[in-house]
Order: structure tokens, then C-alpha cells, then sequence
């Protein structure tokens, strides 16, 4: 009967892990609890590093050593699989790449409304040279502030945005800060009026007047809390949605990491045709949320992506900004034209 009982605990905890490692495969990525468990690969795999001691040191006693070795086995695998996809989704680049005449930098940072004030946020964009800023949780005034402080340091942007009046704090809001130097952009009449837009916390589409250059996506997606989780989900694919042409870059906090993503891509893309520039410079398993936990126990819910006319070449996370007030690390990324 105990033989029976250790078996069966053995197949269940074999199948916890597996999914907790592979939660694509059961279609579990965007299934409460799963989805917030998997979100953190690194404390995960602690967890199961843990889990392996434990099971080593139950396996000195003789009568349940087979038992403990089959958990430690199991432990085993499932952690160093969950260490090798942090690993090879990039564990970190401290360096942008020297700029071209064509590069275009993109930098992202949720600024937990007004816990990050304009002249920072001003000074780092200015700093990584900036062509694109998307900044979820920031209203418009502080937008303006922002490139008003920006102009005052030579690097003169326009500021959009989109909100969601019904969403209360600044969580209601999303601006997206463009360069002169890539011509004059407007935010879609849907993305203003929220006809079509994320459900909760607004994304803010703006298209170029001319016609000529990338549609540029300030993503928001709603945490994906138990009570939201279908909202989320609708976010998800809402995002993928509008990556549907060769010429975009989405930029944002999409509250989903790339295993949430799982399905959602289109032509091998990550999400929709778009492709995650922060894992294809190594630095897809660099937690940008929360500030709380080292970098590399974070989840990275916070994306820089592009479609295939844009080629990314180079990306940062930056972890020396933990004490500025937002529980967000900003993401950079350097995007060179494919052709």
C-alpha cells in the first residue's frame, strides 16, 4: 500500500512539474494560477533546487530512498529545464550597440504614475537617445513635462497618448513619446476613444500622417489578477492583433511574459508577426518587474517588439534605477531597418 501510495505521489508531483515547466503543452500558459507561477522561471527553479536537497536528504533513509530519489530526479530536470530557459532567453547585456544613421531606439518604462518624476524619466530617455518612449501609467501632463525637460536637453519629442477615463489613478493612461526626426505621428481615433483598445489600462496606436514609416504601439495590458483574467487574455490578443503588418513597433507593459504568448504568434512570430527584441539580444530572461526581487528573479513582462522590417541589434535593461519609485525596470532596445 505504501509502495502504491509513493508511486502515485511520484506521477503527481512528475506531472506539477511538468506543467509548472511546460504549462504549453497542457495549454495551461494563460490559466489561473498557472500563468502567475510561470511568470517567475528563476525563483522557479530555485524552488525545485530547494525541493532537490530536500529529496537527497530524505533519500538517507533507506526505507523511503527510492521514493526520495524519484522526487529528487524529477526536481532535477524540472529545475535545470526552468534555469536553461532563463539562460537561453538572455541573462542580461549591459551595452547598447553603436548608433547607424538608420537605427531607431525604443525605451519603455511603466513609471507607477507619479512615483517617477518627469526630469528622471526625462534625463534617461535623453541619456539612451531615445527615438521612441512608451510610458504606461503616465498621463499627458506628465508626458508634456517630460518632453518639454527632453527639448530642454537638445532631444525635443512629441507627446500622445491614449486613456481610459473609467480606470482610476494614472493606470489610466498611456503616453508615447516620438522623435521629430522620425515625421509627425497621430494617435488613431479608435485608440482615443477606446472603441478598440485594450480592456482596462489603454494602449495608444499612433500611425504616421504620411503614410510612411512604422506604426508605433504603446502597449498596456491589465495585470492578470484572478478577476481579470479573461480581460487579460482579450489584452493578449488584442496586442497580437495589431502586429499584423511588417512595419510595426510595440513597445509597452504587456504583463505577460513570453511563455503567455504561447499561440498567440503568427509567421514565427512571438506575438501576432512580431518578435521580442529583448530575447533576441539576450536579454529575454532579465526580470523588468518588480524592482523588489534581483533582476534575474523578475518576471519580464515589459517588451520591446518588432515586425519583420526591423531588425533588433541590441538591448538593456537598466537595474541601476530600483530606488527611483517605479516597481518597473526600464527596457531599451536598439531596431535596425531589416533590409
Amino acid at each position: 500500500m505504501l509502495r502504491l501510495l509513493g508511486i502515485l505521489t511520484t506521477v503527481l508531483c512528475a506531472i506539477a512539474a511538468a506543467i509548472l515547466t511546460w504549462p504549453q503543452f497542457f495549454h495551461l500558459e494563460r490559466t489561473f494560477p498557472i500563468a502567475q507561477l510561470v511568470s517567475f522561471r528563476g525563483p522557479v527553479a530555485l524552488a525545485f533546487a530547494a525541493f532537490l536537497l530536500i529529496a537527497l536528504l530524505l533519500a538517507i533513509a533507506r526505507p523511503i530512498r527510492a521514493f526520495a530519489l524519484s522526487l529528487a530526479l524529477i526536481a532535477l530536470i524540472a529545475g535545470g529545464v526552468n534555469g536553461a530557459i532563463v539562460m537561453t532567453r538572455g541573462m542580461g547585456t549591459d551595452a547598447l550597440p553603436p548608433q547607424t544613421q538608420a537605427s531607431v531606439r525604443v525605451m519603455t518604462w511603466n513609471t507607477a504614475g507619479t512615483a517617477t518624476t518627469p526630469q528622471e524619466i526625462a534625463q534617461i530617455a535623453v541619456a539612451m537617445d531615445a527615438d521612441i518612449v512608451t510610458l504606461p501609467e503616465t498621463t499627458i501632463e506628465t508626458g508634456e513635462q517630460v518632453a518639454i525637460a527632453m527639448r530642454d536637453l537638445g532631444h525635443p519629442m512629441w507627446a500622445h497618448h491614449a486613456a481610459n477615463p473609467s480606470t482610476e489613478w494614472d493606470a489610466g493612461s498611456t503616453t508615447l513619446l516620438i522623435s521629430p526626426g522620425m515625421g509627425d505621428y497621430s494617435v488613431i481615433e479608435s485608440s482615443q476613444d477606446g472603441t478598440s483598445n485594450t480592456s482596462t489600462v489603454p494602449s495608444a496606436v499612433a500611425m504616421p500622417t504620411s503614410g510612411v514609416g512604422p506604426t508605433v504601439v504603446a502597449a498596456h495590458a491589465v495585470a492578470p489578477r484572478q478577476s481579470y483574467m479573461q480581460d487579460w487574455r482579450s489584452d493578449l490578443q488584442w496586442l497580437a492583433d495589431q502586429c499584423g503588418a511588417d512595419d510595426v513597433i510595440m513597445a509597452g507593459d504587456f504583463n505577460a511574459t513570453l511563455d503567455h504568448m504561447s499561440g498567440l504568434g503568427v509567421d514565427g512570430g512571438a506575438l501576432g508577426r512580431c518578435h521580442d527584441a529583448a530575447v533576441e539580444t539576450n536579454n529575454g530572461g532579465v526580470g523588468t518587474w518588480s524592482t523588489k526581487f534581483p533582476a534575474l528573479l523578475g518576471a519580464p513582462i515589459d517588451h520591446v517588439m518588432a515586425s519583420a522590417n526591423w531588425k533588433p541589434t541590441g538591448s538593456v535593461v537598466l537595474r541601476n534605477l530600483d530606488s527611483s519609485g517605479s516597481d518597473h525596470r526600464p527596457l531599451i532596445v536598439q531596431l535596425e531597418p531589416a533590409g
